[in-house]
């Protein structure tokens, strides 16, 4: 076989698919390199607030809340729970669990209490989570 055998030369077809593989190349590279220069290293910030006001049905009163993660991890087994005090003693309690919660994702639900919450004094708060 001789060295100075030409190859030959590309046609269109091969320079277009070329160039659309490295765009799609150069553009996969550039969002890791932006993901990691901007990704928060920061550890779940779990927050729980009443959403609405207390709803009675059928002698159920539900206290709908919402839970936030503003830190840049996810957090699962998100543990809330509600506690009501009726006259300094604990009259009811509640317990949600929320799997996953990424990073500034909201998730709503409500309590459901047989005492009208508004007699007492009600507190939401998250107990618990695992890091992934």
């Amino acid at each position: 076989m001789n060295q100075t055998e030409q190859r030959p030369k590309r046609s269109l077809a091969e320079w277009v698919t070329f160039s659309i593989a490295t765009l799609i190349l150069t553009v996969i590279v550039g969002l890791v390199c932006y993901t990691w220069v901007n990704d928060k290293h920061e550890p779940p910030i779990v927050s729980v607030t009443n959403k609405e006001k207390i709803r009675e049905v059928n002698g159920q009163f539900y206290v709908p809340f919402e839970i936030i993660n503003n830190g840049g991890e996810t957090a699962e087994s998100v543990q809330i729970i509600a506690e009501l005090k009726i006259n300094n003693e604990v009259a009811e309690t509640g317990e949600q669990q929320i799997d996953f919660l990424s990073s500034n994702e909201k998730e709503e639900g409500a309590f459901v209490f047989s005492t009208d919450p508004r007699k007492g004094q009600l507190t939401l708060r998250v107990a618990s989570y695992k890091s992934p």
